[in-house]
């Protein structure tokens, strides 16, 4: 009664508009059945030890690892929904032999397919213990948001700490309801061909009817291994992420009005129009292009409006010397920083882990050992290279290198085998410090190398599964080819967009208000008000 009330509540999508394919991956258990033939074996024992950790964590029991995703006659697990009262098969009577109001009738009515379901027609277990799986991978992904604050915070100066996480905030918050409007919709407009042509198709508010076809449709197996809800709440918070990236890139000098109508653009409609290319079925999709959890679609889209917005926006005052040398702008705070980067590293289990899209435990277990392997790698390349260049161990380069491998096995975390996971991630560190030092030199100011971290190691990742994925048809011309179109997306919307701000209201601060500070000039309020008067401002 209480799911049935739900439904209710919400406005609802329009049938038409209801999903026949899982829409997120398109193709994935075939790549994900290749994947496993070439990767377990080697790494048998360490799978054993992951699944150990894992299946306690998705609320597995043994008995659950050999079912499928899609049904079949495993789980045995009954539903304990409400029993029609009594009165005869129609229930039409209650107990008390009067006749059921409509609401109670339509209540019934609603209920039937999933009950239905519940009984047995599908693999109970594995539907329930795979929507629990993602909605805590959502939670996991969620907390990677506090990671952003904490750590841009961190890199940035401590009179602008109230700013960076009044931004973060907003983001979060706006960002989502506008996902929930139109954003959802829009990047899953339905079947192309049918529903859209597969390039733009204007979104809608995301709810579903409350009819017993669109329970049944999307709310079991035959939708996917998850709830139509579920998969909101999941999408939902990649696709914050993208406008999150960019904070950080243009932290300390932007107007904060600017910025807000910025972010509500690009997350409400530029991000789910190329998501919709890949992960919607869209053009890229057909083409053959594999991007698994976002190294392009979410990290090199963020990165590189982030790059428009900084070229449109000019450094911060006091970075480049009279001869146009840069100079260091330590931030205030490298435990804040620190906890930011474990923070993300932590969800990133959920961002990587959760877009397997079920709880498939020798997949996740895999996804979560490449992930792993990748992060560590970036942060010894990122070590290596910058005491090499600098002849200091650089702790902000190593947080980034961490980030860097993350960003880089995003895209085949799926595909790529553990060893070449280490390389891949290896690289991204050596990456991710060549591009901070190559943008540093061309004028680019990133108080926290966003660019570097999401942009540039975002096409590096998608173009690594074209190198090393173990399915033969990911190619890497597909790869840079598809990467290339979401990035230039990014680039050349928010150039535009970003640039008609400039020239309506502006998108800078001015001078004074930049040596004073953006939490007092912009919101009034300190975020150390104790420790100002002995700090230079």
């Amino acid at each position: 009664m209480q799911i049935i009330n739900i439904w209710h509540a919400v406005s609802y999508r329009p049938v038409g508009q209801i999903r026949t394919d899982r829409a997120f991956h398109q193709g994935h258990p075939t790549n994900a059945e290749k994947t496993m033939k070439t990767m377990i074996n080697p790494i048998k024992r360490s799978l054993l030890l992951w699944l150990f950790l894992i299946v306690p964590l998705a609320g597995f029991s043994p008995g659950l690892i050999a079912q499928d995703a899609a049904g079949g006659e495993g789980g045995e697990a009954k539903s304990e929904a409400p029993v029609p009262a009594e009165g005869g098969e129609d229930g039409a009577k209650t107990e008390a032999g009067n006749e059921t109001t409509a609401e109670e009738t339509k209540t019934e009515d609603t209920q039937a397919p999933y009950n239905e379901f519940m009984e047995g027609k599908g693999d109970v277990d594995f539907f329930v213990t795979s929507n629990l799986w993602l909605l805590l991978a959502a939670a996991l992904v969620f907390i990677m948001h506090l990671g952003f604050s904490t750590l841009e915070s961190g890199l940035t100066r401590s009179k602008n700490t109230v700013n960076v996480l009044f931004k973060n905030v907003f983001i979060v918050c706006a960002g989502i309801i506008l996902y929930a409007a139109v954003g959802f919709n829009m990047m899953y407009p339905g079947e192309m061909g049918t529903d859209w042509n597969g390039y733009f198709q204007w979104g809608s508010w995301f709810g579903i009817e409350d009819t017993a076809a669109a329970i049944k449709a999307n709310m079991t197996a035959e939708y996917a291994d998850y709830t139509w809800w579920t998969d909101f709440i999941f999408q939902a918070m990649f696709a914050i992420t993208g406008a999150t990236i960019v904070s950080g890139a243009v932290a300390e000098r932007v107007k904060l009005s600017s910025f807000m109508i910025f972010a509500i653009l690009l997350v409400g409609i530029a991000y789910p129009i190329s998501g919709a290319w890949k992960w919607g079925g869209g053009f890229l999709d057909a083409k053959g292009y594999y991007d698994f959890a976002g190294s392009s679609i979410v990290h090199a889209f963020g990165g590189f409006a982030a790059l428009a917005c900084v070229i449109l926006l000019g450094a911060r005052k006091g970075k480049y010397d009279k001869d146009g040398k840069a100079k260091a702008i330590p931030g205030h705070s490298m435990p804040l920083a620190t906890i930011g980067v474990f923070l993300l590293f932590l969800g990133w289990f959920g961002f990587n882990g959760g877009s397997v899209l079920n709880a498939d435990p020798q997949l996740v277990s895999i996804v979560f050992v490449t992930t792993t392997l990748a992060a560590c790698a970036g942060g010894l390349g990122a070590i290596a290279t910058s005491w090499f260049s600098s002849g200091k161990p650089d702790l902000s380069m190593a947080l980034n290198g961490i980030l860097a491998g993350l960003v880089g096995i995003t895209a085949g975390a799926d595909v790529i085998s553990p060893g070449y996971s280490i390389l891949v991630g290896l690289l991204a560190g050596i990456i991710v410090v060549i591009s901070v030092m190559c943008l540093d030199k061309a004028g680019i100011d990133d108080p926290v190398g966003a660019i570097s971290v999401h942009g540039t190691c975002g096409l590096w990742g998608c173009w690594a599964v074209g190198l090393f994925s173990s399915n033969p048809a990911h190619s890497l011309g597909t790869q840079i080819y598809g990467s290339l179109v979401v990035a230039g997306w990014a680039f050349f919307f928010s150039l535009i967009v970003f640039g008609a701000i400039k020239a309506f209201i502006g998108v800078r601060v001015t001078e004074e208000e930049e040596e004073t500070g953006l939490d007092i000039t912009e919101h009034g309020q300190e975020a150390y008000p104790e420790f100002s008067a002995s700090r230079e401002r």
